[in-house]
């Protein structure tokens, strides 16, 4: 063999180590997603088109959204349980803010977000400044918000929203080139998603949320303000499930289970994305996708016939399988 053969054949071992490496890198979530879509699509042919693509991703923009907003959290090694709360107390509270008057949704958006803001600004203070686990307090939270929105609207949902509300989770804009129409419930959730994308991977505040969850004690003597950025995390978090609350609400309006669990699949969606439950490691994409990997798992499940417990059950797989794989990982760097 000549010294050009065996450069080449150097050089082609050199490219595909490469290769190996660059997919390594890549999460599995996206291999997991594109699998089970493409078996739903294969037993619904509607899903193949543009129209059965963007009904999917519409339905799946809340869970989106407030996965990202958990996964602030989750890096910190924190965990908000309140959110599911939080969106029943949107769509309770805004129904009856509303009060059957589209000239209130101004209003209505601006004081359901206070409150939102407000719910993560007392769970950031409580984990932050007095030390109070965060699974207890927003465990509490849960409770409070849960009681607080029912007491709001007398033990039942009243009135309804209207279409000027509703066309947040169900509106569409009309007439376009190629695809015909767009929902506008994606437009904000990829909006919602870009900005997270800046603020978590290109600027200090996403740094030092990783850093966090990585070492506290080494980011607090490198001059990161910890209690503050915790708690921003939580007001990202509930800010988050405000929106989502109303793209739900003007998708399905209201009822009395609304947000029931919503919790639970944010962390779950979160956690398929990579996202590590002891924090210090997550990605705003690969959170996506695991959102979008748990819808498209729900539809399956759907497809084939099978009740609501099969979610609840892969869940609870997702949670306990990524706890697992952790403290196996700390085992072999260990």
């Amino acid at each position: 063999m000549t010294k050009k053969e065996k450069n080449l054949n150097t050089n082609n071992k050199t490219f595909f180590i490469r290769v190996l490496q660059s997919l390594k890198r890549i999460s599995p979530v996206y291999l997991i997603f594109v699998v089970i879509y493409a078996i739903v699509g294969y037993l619904n042919p509607n899903y193949r088109t543009f129209d059965g693509i963007f009904q999917f991703l519409r339905r799946s923009s809340p869970t989106v959204i407030l996965a990202i907003g958990q996964m602030f959290v989750l890096v910190t090694g924190g965990f908000d349980l309140s959110v599911g709360s939080l969106i029943s107390l949107v769509l309770f509270g805004s129904s009856i803010l509303l009060g059957n008057d589209p000239a209130n949704l101004g209003k209505t958006l601006a004081i359901i977000m206070g409150i939102g803001v407000l719910v993560g600004l007392i769970n950031g203070s409580a984990v932050s400044y007095l030390k109070v686990p965060s699974f207890i307090t927003t465990l509490g939270m849960l409770l409070l918000v849960k009681g607080a929105a029912l007491y709001w609207v007398g033990g039942a949902p009243k009135g309804y929203f209207t279409e000027n509300f509703r066309m947040f989770g169900r509106g569409y804009i009309e007439n376009l080139p190629i695809v015909g129409r767009f929902p506008i419930s994606l437009i904000v959730m990829l909006v919602i998603a870009i900005i997270s994308y800046i603020i978590f991977h290109k600027t200090n505040f996403g740094k030092s949320v990783l850093a966090i969850g990585d070492n506290v004690r080494t980011s607090r003597l490198s001059g990161v303000n910890v209690r503050l950025v915790r708690l921003m995390t939580y007001v990202i978090s509930s800010a988050f499930a405000v929106v989502s609350g109303v793209l739900i609400g003007g998708f399905g309006g209201i009822s009395q289970t609304a947000g029931t669990g919503a919790e639970m699949q944010a962390i779950s969606a979160a956690v398929l994305g990579g996202t590590a439950l002891t924090g210090g490691k997550g990605s705003i994409p690969d959170t996506i996708f695991g959102a979008l990997t748990l819808e498209a798992m729900f539809n399956l499940l759907n497809l084939l016939g099978l009740p609501k417990p099969y979610r609840d059950a892969i869940q609870g797989i997702i949670i306990v399988g990524a706890v697992a794989y952790g403290a196996l990982s700390r085992r072999k760097d260990r």
